[in-house]
């Protein structure tokens, strides 16, 4: 039997990796550690930072670094062609995991993962676990919950989620771009936007709290009304795009209260 632990880690502060976190970590036998490309070795190199800084000596835990399989994104724009290209990453992913606790562990043992901000909200840590006990592979998850991007994103601006007894809705660029506003909500925090999603909204009644990097050193924090910031905001994201080889990034849209 497989245990496999999906262990949040927040956005790769050291001060952010809870000790429920780091006690997983400690019981692991195995630890996956996923590569993905020279232009994120980034995310690798803070992995292995967590896992030197945080592992007890004497060390018995075996680390593996894998080359994380790519996803097909020739068809992006299109949601149904997304969401096969998703699907078939998906499954490529739990293979290489399979195989990999096949090869380390065959006679059972503890596994951990290191997930990006928590198990919960916009990963697929989860799902790719449901594959593998679909496929028949007897494996027991537990989850760590982790610090998010966006618990980062109101600390670091100093404000609340929600407008006093607004909902707040939490959604993807793609979704924004295509439908709008959502309805009835106050406030909007946008993950996984690529394509600047906020600029197809009104710029005079729209504040934006933007942050990229959030947590690491290379933090970059922009706030402000939509028609005084967008353009900044793209300009920065694509400077530190070009300078870091990548970008994680996540926003708050709140509307202009009625006077």
């Amino acid at each position: 039997m497989i245990t496999l632990s999906l262990i949040g880690i927040g956005t790769g502060n050291l001060d952010h990796v809870t000790l429920a976190a780091v006690r997983a970590l400690n019981s692991a036998d195995l630890i996956l550690l996923p590569c993905k490309g020279e232009a994120k070795s980034d995310l690798i190199d803070l992995r292995r930072l967590l896992c030197e800084r945080l592992l007890e000596e004497p060390v018995t835990t075996k680390i593996v670094e894998f080359d994380l399989p790519s996803r097909d994104s020739r068809n992006d724009q299109l949601s149904y062609n997304y969401l096969g290209a998703v699907d078939d990453w998906h499954a490529a992913i739990a293979s290489v995991w399979a195989q990999l606790m096949d090869e380390h562990l065959p006679n059972g043992g503890r596994v951990g993962m290191l997930v990006w901000g928590d198990p919960s909200l916009y990963d697929s840590s989860l799902r790719i676990t449901q594959r593998l006990s679909a496929a028949g592979k007897q494996v027991d998850v537990e989850v760590v919950p982790g610090i998010t991007s966006l618990q980062v994103l109101t600390a670091e601006h100093k404000i609340p989620l929600n407008a006093l007894a607004e909902p707040v809705q939490i959604t993807t660029g793609r979704r924004l771009r295509e439908r709008g506003w959502p309805n009835d909500a106050a406030t909007v925090a946008v993950m996984l936007d690529s394509g600047w999603a906020f600029t197809t909204l009104p710029f005079d009644d729209t504040y934006i709290w933007w942050g990229a990097y959030l947590g690491m050193d290379k933090q970059c924090l922009i706030k402000g009304w939509l028609s005084e910031v967008s353009d900044q905001i793209i300009q920065r994201r694509a400077e530190l795009r070009d300078t870091h080889g990548w970008i994680m990034d996540i926003y708050l849209l709140a509307k202009k209260p009625e006077k």
